[in-house]
């Protein structure tokens, strides 16, 4: 039946590839089951939106498990998904306060209806084939541009996540030089492991790394506190998210939180009138240009794209938009791609089987929080993963038309602008702005098809009309 349903032998793989695959993208962004409620409820920053914790994290589980049960079954790729970083900030700092501004006593049922609309302009756009006719639209050095700058990012991110990259008012970003501390021990050990047991060929090597670091956690953890008073009173291990945030499972098993408090509240009335409608185009922006990068990032990877056609295409955008859909009526903030995917396609997945085992292990999760929140809630152990996925997919740069500078400058533009931005949708803006107007200036302006320049002009405009006041 599997065999059948997702063609194991065609592409060249097994159902225990895929299996270990799925749960290897599954530990890698699982992290999303603890920081969406803590964001979309505010929480995380001491600051209540009104939005029940509990109701946000049924939401979160439930609308990642539809959205990648769509993606595994009806494009059948090994492509994740799950509501997105990014959007989620948008939806508590610019959406909730401006439907708050407008006076609407239930901001967040107001923002939430933003985001519901924006999803089915997006299903609209998917079931037209614009977004297939924007993917297509792409040039193949820009497309390896957008998957070597998201492995930049995701190991950006990764390497922020395990403390050694820290944020620093002068430059920007500096290097944490305590590497002592119990947060950066856990991350080498783990980045070491999972390294060279990739160098041997040893299948599972990111999930046998975030085993290894998990493991040292538990035992720093249980050392920590019989160390000499001067070790253990160190800033850097006070200070350390060891100490601070991780902790051990108090139970293996938990009944699921009700998702009564934000199922079907959102405000959609409110959320079409004039004030709101920037916000529901910016989600929508977002969307777009996030599931496109993602999915070009890591189909690019995974060697899903000949001829610079995406096979599936249409089937494969149709996900995050029902899940963006569906998100907004359970009471959580845009669905998306998981560029973490690239995690279990560098593990082997290549069919829609290793995606049909990340959706039933969130809806597991509703079960099994307190041990996922053992692992999930603490980054070191799978930025380890992040920062390996990153190096494979910089492979990506080769592939770039580097003696053709039409192609390499706007590449190289979206390459460096997805982590400095820390945005894939303004890093591929970056890209997808340039590109024609570099063609057109050096004469090669036949080379791009309409749709391109259409792109440029509606970035351009969204630029300086919308994004700008912002």
């Amino acid at each position: 039946m599997l065999e059948r349903l997702f063609r194991l032998s065609e592409n060249q793989t097994s159902a225990q590839t895929e299996l270990l695959a799925g749960v290897t993208t599954f530990l890698t962004m699982a992290y999303i089951i603890f920081v969406q409620p803590a964001v979309l409820s505010g929480a995380m920053f001491g600051q209540p939106t009104g939005m029940d914790f509990g109701a946000v994290t049924a939401a979160t589980c439930l609308s990642a498990a539809l959205a990648t049960a769509i993606m595994a079954l009806y494009a059948r790729y090994p492509i994740a998904q799950a509501p997105g970083m990014g959007e989620n900030f948008f939806f508590v700092f610019s959406a909730i306060p401006a439907a708050a501004a407008a006076g609407f006593a239930n901001a967040w049922e107001v923002a939430l209806g933003a985001v519901f609309i924006s999803g089915v302009l997006f299903l609209i756009l998917s079931l037209v084939g614009l977004r297939e006719m924007i993917f297509n639209a792409v040039s193949p050095s820009l497309k390896n541009g957008i998957a070597a700058g998201i492995g930049l990012f995701i190991a950006f991110i990764g390497l922020q996540n395990a403390g050694l990259i820290l944020k620093d008012p002068g430059t920007a970003v500096k290097l944490n030089a305590h590497f002592t501390s119990p947060d950066l021990l856990v991350f080498f050990a783990g980045l070491l492991l999972t390294a060279s047991l990739h160098v041997r060929k040893v299948r599972g090597s990111i999930l046998w790394g975030i085993v290894g670091a998990t493991a040292l956690a538990v035992v720093f953890k249980l050392v920590l506190p019989h160390l000499p008073r001067a070790i253990a009173a160190a800033p850097e291990v006070t200070g350390s998210l060891l100490v601070q945030r991780f902790a051990f499972a108090k139970a293996i098993v938990a009944a699921p939180p009700s998702l009564a408090p934000t199922f079907l509240r959102m405000d959609l009335a409110h959320a079409l009138t004039p004030k709101m409608l920037p916000f529901i185009f910016v989600f929508l922006f977002m969307l777009v240009f996030d599931a496109i990068g993602t999915l070009i990032g890591v189909c690019e990877q995974a060697g899903f794209i000949k001829d610079n056609k995406l096979p599936r295409a249409k089937q494969a955008m149709l996900s995050d938009a029902i899940g963006t859909v569906a998100g907004a009526a359970l009471g959580t903030s845009t669905v998306t791609s998981f560029i973490e995917s690239a995690a279990g396609v560098e593990q082997g997945g290549r069919t829609g089987l290793t995606g049909l085992v990340v959706a039933a292990l969130f809806l597991l999760a509703l079960f099994f929080s307190p041990l996922i929140a053992m692992v999930g809630s603490y980054p070191p152990i799978t930025a380890p993963a992040l920062v390996l996925v990153g190096a494979m997919m910089i492979q990506s740069v080769a592939k770039v038309d580097w003696k053709d500078y039409s192609e390499s400058v706007p590449a190289f533009l979206t390459m460096i602008g997805i982590p400095l931005s820390y945005s894939i949708a303004d890093g591929l803006a970056l890209g997808f702005i340039s590109y024609p107007i570099i063609k057109l200036l050096s004469g090669k302006g036949r080379d791009v098809v309409w749709l391109t320049y259409a792109m440029a002009a509606a970035l351009v405009a969204y630029f300086i009309f919308v994004r700008s006041r912002m």
